[in-house]
């Protein structure tokens, strides 16, 4: 006979569980305690008895049971038994359950530091995880949907900073690539924004590109009355002219002064590749003025606050800006547009050289480290001759045009 509610609820405990039966195969096992719990009973594929547990009454109600039994019985049918379905899924959701978003990530993350990613690249990484981890960090990542991942990049979009919107929904799709290659996701749902986010034009690095308000640039520079490791830090930007990234990590271990070369290993490179700077003798200069500040410290610039940090990121730019060059003007990272664009219109160099003084990857890994060797000697000739002209800018040289000749 069919339970009812009111049956239930009448039902009281003994001194031995008793079952108290429904309709087919779902019964109440009433404990001495008094529980009544809500039972399965069916045979699998093979005509095994099997039972399987719906949960307490009156937690789960008589009609959810018979719903739950029904499933249950749907999914024999199919095949499949649903004892071993539930089993299963439950360890598919502790799964879920440890496998979060930010677990993941540090997981992708890991990976990049032992696959020889730069440092910087690794620190972007973690930053781009920091800007989404309290919107989906702690969610099951095979549980993400598209509309979540939107709603964690939207505000930066919102803030017309289209760049970090960009790239931080391109690091989210790669941790869930990676977790699709490692069988923890299904998919990976970004592909289902794509267009999603506004695509503004980006706003190119302000550089100075034309000689003479190069010229007056470096005599700013040269009163600049800040700190004197900003100065030379200053002095040294459009010499070298390395990443501002490379510049403010450099070590006194990566300076050769009697060979004239300055080596950057490949984990601070952005393209993992180790990287020669050929240093002019004003190069030389500037480092060994520097030497007399901080060789106490592993870094060539280290920070005000302590030497056993590189001088902060924003230094170089907050230092133009008190020059009074504003942001659309002049930034640390415009030094490298300002040396591409004049040594390519002085036509004296080869644009492999300039390429490879720019520390610009090459996809053609053999063409690549060939061109590392070849164009050394030109490189360090090169390098002395835009100090030269640079200081001849300085020094309010006559602003002559380039001839239009190949360096031979």
């Amino acid at each position: 006979m069919a339970l009812t509610d009111s049956a239930i609820r009448a039902l009281k405990p003994r001194d031995k569980p008793y079952k108290v039966t429904d309709e087919k195969g779902l019964y109440l096992l009433v404990t001495p305690n008094g529980s009544r719990l809500w039972k399965h009973k069916f045979r699998n594929e093979v005509g095994a008895e099997k039972k399987l547990s719906l949960g307490a009454y009156p937690d789960v109600s008589l009609k959810e049971a018979r719903e739950a039994r029904d499933r249950a019985r749907s999914t024999l049918a199919k095949g499949t038994d649903p004892a071993r379905k539930k089993q299963l899924d439950k360890r598919a959701a502790k799964i879920n359950a440890a496998n979060t978003f930010s677990a993941i990530a540090q997981s992708y993350i890991e990976k990049n530091r032992n696959d020889g990613k730069a440092d910087a690249t690794l620190r972007k990484r973690e930053w781009f995880l920091s800007l989404v981890a309290k919107a989906i960090g702690n969610r099951p990542i095979a549980d993400i949907e598209p509309f979540e991942i939107l709603d964690a990049v939207r505000p930066y979009e919102a803030a017309k900073n289209d760049e970090k919107a960009h790239r931080t929904l391109q690091f989210v799709g790669q941790v869930f690539r990676y977790a699709v290659a490692n069988q923890i996701a299904p998919r990976d749902p970004t592909r289902d924004l794509r267009g999603a986010l506004a695509s503004r034009r980006p706003k190119h690095l302000a550089a100075i590109l034309e000689p003479k308000r190069v010229g007056q640039l470096l005599r700013a520079i040269e009163g600049y009355e800040g700190q004197p490791s900003t100065l030379l830090a200053l002095k040294l930007s459009p010499l070298v002219f390395v990443r501002p990234g490379e510049l403010r990590r450099a070590e006194w271990k990566e300076i050769d002064l009697d060979d004239a070369v300055w080596r950057i290993p490949a984990s601070k490179m952005k393209g993992r590749v180790e990287h020669a700077v050929p240093l002019s003798r004003q190069a030389i200069n500037v480092f060994e003025q520097a030497r007399l500040i901080s060789s106490h410290s592993t870094y060539v610039f280290p920070s005000i606050r302590t030497p056993r940090s590189p001088m902060s990121e924003n230094t170089v730019n907050a230092a133009l800006r008190r020059l009074g060059y504003s942001g659309d003007e002049m930034t640390a990272h415009g030094f490298r547009a300002m040396a591409s664009t004049l040594l390519n219109e002085s036509g004296k160099w080869s644009s492999d050289a300039i390429e490879r003084a720019l520390a610009h990857g090459d996809s053609d890994k053999v063409r690549a480290a060939y061109h590392r060797g070849a164009h050394w000697k030109e490189r360090v000739e090169m390098a002395q001759w835009w100090s030269d002209y640079l200081d001849a800018l300085r020094d309010g040289a006559a602003i002559l045009p380039f001839p239009d000749q190949k360096h031979g």
